[in-house]
C-alpha cells in the first residue's frame, strides 16, 4: 500500500515538474500515453477476465493434481505446454503464477509455465517465421522449450 502511494506521488510530482518544463510536450506525452492505455486495457481486462473465470472452476485440489508436486513430470510438462500457446503479458502472468501457487501448483510447473511464456511463441511462430524463416523459428522455439524445462526443473529442485 505504501509502496504504491510513493509510487503515485512521485509520478504526480514527476508529471507536474514536466508540465512545468514544457506544457506542450507534456500534453503531447499524456495523449501518447493514453492511446496506449486504450489500446491495451480491453486484452488487459479480457485476460483477467478470462483467468479470474478459470480459477473459479478449478479448485485448489485440480490445479494440484494437474500442477502440483503429485503431478511431477506431466504436470510440468502441461504448464509449459500451456505456457507457450497462451498469450499473457508478464505482468499479468506474475500474479496469476502466484494465485496457482498459493492454490497448489509446484514452483517448478509455475517456473515451466512463466518461462515457457516468455520464451515460447507458438502463437506468434508465423511471424517469426515470416521474418527470420521457418528453420531458425522452429530451432528458436524448441531450444526454449527445452531450455525452459532445464530452467524449472532448476527452480523446482532449488525452490521447491
Amino acid at each position: 500500500m505504501i509502496f504504491s502511494l510513493v509510487i503515485w506521488v512521485l509520478g504526480l510530482a514527476l508529471l507536474l515538474l514536466s508540465f512545468s518544463k514544457d506544457r506542450e510536450k507534456s500534453l503531447a506525452a499524456l495523449k501518447v500515453a493514453w492511446k496506449s492505455f486504450r489500446s491495451m486495457a480491453l486484452p488487459v481486462l479480457a485476460t483477467l477476465w478470462a483467468i479470474g473465470f478459470l480459477l473459479t472452476f478449478l479448485s485448489p485440489q485440480t490445479i494440484a493434481k494437474m500442477m502440483g508436486h503429485e503431478a511431477g513430470w506431466r504436470g510440468m510438462i502441461l504448464s509449459a505446454l500451456v505456457g507457450s500457446v497462451v498469450l499473457i503479458q508478464a505482468f499479468v502472468a506474475f500474479p496469476l503464477a502466484g494465485s496457482l501457487l498459493r492454490q497448489g501448483a509446484s514452483v517448478g510447473a509455475i517456473a515451466a509455465f512463466v518461462t515457457t511464456l516468455v520464451m515460447v511463441g507458438v502463437m506468434t511462430a508465423p511471424l517469426e517465421i515470416k521474418y527470420y524463416g521457418k528453420k531458425f523459428a522452429l530451432w528458436r522455439n524448441a531450444l526454449s522449450f527445452f531450455f525452459a524445462l532445464i530452467i524449472a526443473l532448476l527452480m523446482g529442485a532449488i525452490l521447491g
